[in-house]
């Protein structure tokens, strides 16, 4: 007895029974119900979003007994033909396999003649853009010029590479990758259709490692099924998709926000042990620490993470209260790091080791003097906190706005020995040179120095220190913690505490910071670099009697200071 897996059982028989695709839908039904349907159809998407399905679909609106309709009736004989892969007139190619010109020309020599039993002749090219150049130029002629009784519907999943020519003269539509939610939902029908036990957690699991491709989910739930002897149960389904290891790096995770060192040593020997791929272990944590940040940074969006499972997302919120969102920021960058040194490593287990380490030694709390909270809490968690206590809670955005600027700025006394770039008291004047040196000589930690790097001082007096920051550094600019720092490097700095006042660098202001600074210097270097090459002499000669070009300009000596 043949067995007919599920992704053939049910593939759609109708419109209507499409899956996350009615943009398509809809334009098709209604050029079917107006009679105006093009001659020639591109549908692009990714794997299984039910490109061809879609073409069957056409075709079946079009060659229907009852006449050319969005409602295929499905029960006359040519509606049985199509479903069942046997109508003469539909002629579905693998263009993968059919690549060369003269099968193209073989393809289109019956195209002139009409149809067999059907109203129109409709050819289904799958994987269009696997075809030579030859063979879209032997295409192009035809698809000028079609007969009325033949249409085209090309199906592929890189468009890019279909000439623009070809492209022209077809309508084109883009299929949706298909949402977890909606697979979900259509696998629940499918198994309730068959009389199959299954868990809302499995299915979960299932509609999630489909990665938006209906026909993916439904191969996997035939797997599940098999694993799990007619049913589809949550132990067997994480087993079959190794889900375990997930649940391994998640659980490392913890250990690495905990500061367990001992914890965190433990589990990376758990994650080896299990034969998981070390570099694919620490993606995985990068992507966890990814879904921590939007819960902390955009609690609405975080909670909605239809990716995550019930017990995860329970997890991953867990973690968003509990641990500082500079931590883990701080994290993401190291675990990016150890993601390059991996290939570098003595091996990947070592690489990996000294990843999460590196994590747990470095504490922010401590390299700024200040102890660490017992609880520390999340935006989230602190705004509702606040708001539980009759305080307003701050906005959202409020660390983003700069403090406003005096009306005038206040010089220093004249006695006063500063040490601005200056010596005047301020530093607007000054060269972006001197104030790169004090930057040097403040004593702060490195990842908070590196954000004073983007700081161009307006003025810089015992009294009033006014830093301008870009947009994009004014969130770690604005920081209660990076104020702590900034203080003590400045009491150290000028024997007192001055005021701190940070602002906005408006666009095209046209001040520059250290960082904004080097990059100048290195583009300079670059362009003169580039410049005295094209202007050498011999390279000249080279270029035009030996067809000689240059791949690629280094300047010979960088600016010390940029550095």
């Amino acid at each position: 007895m043949s067995y007919l897996v599920l992704a053939r059982k049910w593939r759609p028989q109708r419109f209507g029974d499409l899956v996350g695709q009615e943009h398509v839908v809809r334009a098709l039904t209604n050029a079917l119900a107006s009679g105006r349907v093009g001659h020639a159809f591109l549908f692009s998407g990714s794997r299984g979003v039910g490109k061809t399905t879609v073409g069957r679909l056409l075709a079946k609106g079009l060659n229907c007994g009852q006449g050319v309709t969005a409602e295929p009736c499905g029960e006359c004989a040519n509606c049985q033909a199509i479903e069942e892969n046997r109508f003469v007139d539909l002629i579905e190619v693998d263009a993968a396999s059919r690549t060369k010109v003269d099968d193209t020309r073989d393809l289109l020599d019956n195209v002139q003649y009409l149809p067999s039993v059907g109203r129109y002749k409709v050819y289904l090219i799958d994987e269009v853009h696997m075809l030579s150049n030859h063979s879209f130029n032997a295409l192009l002629k035809t698809l000028e010029e079609p007969p009325e009784h033949a249409k085209f519907i090309f199906a592929t999943t890189e468009p890019a590479r279909i000439p623009v020519t070809i492209l022209s003269r077809c309508l084109q539509f883009e299929l949706k990758r298909i949402g977890a939610d909606r697979i979900r939902e259509r696998m629940g029908a499918i198994l309730e259709a068959e009389g199959i036990p299954t868990e809302s957690e499995a299915l979960e699991l299932l509609a999630r490692s489909a990665d938006g491709s209906l026909r993916d989910g439904l191969s996997l739930l035939d797997q599940a099924i098999n694993f799990g002897e007619g049913r589809v149960a949550d132990a067997v389904v994480r087993d079959m998709l190794g889900t375990v290891n997930r649940d391994r790096v998640l659980t490392l995770l913890e250990a690495v926000t905990a500061r367990d060192g001992a914890a965190v040593l433990d589990r990376v020997a758990e994650v080896a042990e299990s034969g998981m791929d070390l570099d694919a272990a620490l993606a995985e944590l990068l992507g966890l620490l990814h879904r921590v940040a939007v819960m902390q940074a955009v609690p609405d969006r975080g909670a909605g993470d239809e990716t995550l499972v019930v017990e995860e997302r329970r997890r991953l919120e867990a973690l968003a209260e509990s641990t500082p969102a500079e931590d883990v920021q701080l994290f993401y960058q190291m675990g990016l790091q150890g993601r390059r040194d991996l290939a570098a490593a003595p091996d990947p287990r070592v690489g990996l080791e000294m990843a999460v380490l590196r994590m747990v030694a470095f504490d922010p709390f401590e390299a700024v003097g200040e102890e660490r909270p017992a609880a520390a809490v999340g935006p989230a968690s602190a705004a509702r906190e606040q708001a539980g206590k009759g305080r307003p809670a701050p906005e959202p955005d409020a660390p983003r706005r700069a403090a406003p600027p005096p009306a005038e700025p206040q010089p220093a006394a004249p006695e006063a020995d500063t040490g601005s770039p200056s010596g005047s008291g301020t530093a607007g004047d000054a060269p972006v040179s001197e104030w790169e040196g004090i930057v040097r000589t403040l004593e702060m930690p490195p990842s908070w120095r590196s954000v004073l790097e983007f700081a161009v001082p307006r003025e810089f007096t015992a009294e009033q220190v006014r830093l301008g920051f870009p947009s994009e550094q004014l969130l770690s600019a604005g920081s209660e913690r990076f104020r702590t720092a900034l203080e003590s490097a400045l009491a150290a700095h000028f024997g007192a505490t001055p005021k701190i006042v940070i602002e906005e660098l408006g666009q095209g202001s046209g001040e520059e910071s250290p960082a904004a600074a080097r990059e100048r210097r290195s583009r300079e270097a670059q362009e003169s670099a580039e410049q005295a090459v094209a202007e050498d002499p011999n390279m000249q000669i080279l270029q035009e009697q030996f067809g000689a070009r240059v791949e690629s300009v280094r300047p010979d000596e960088q600016d010390p200071s940029s550095n």
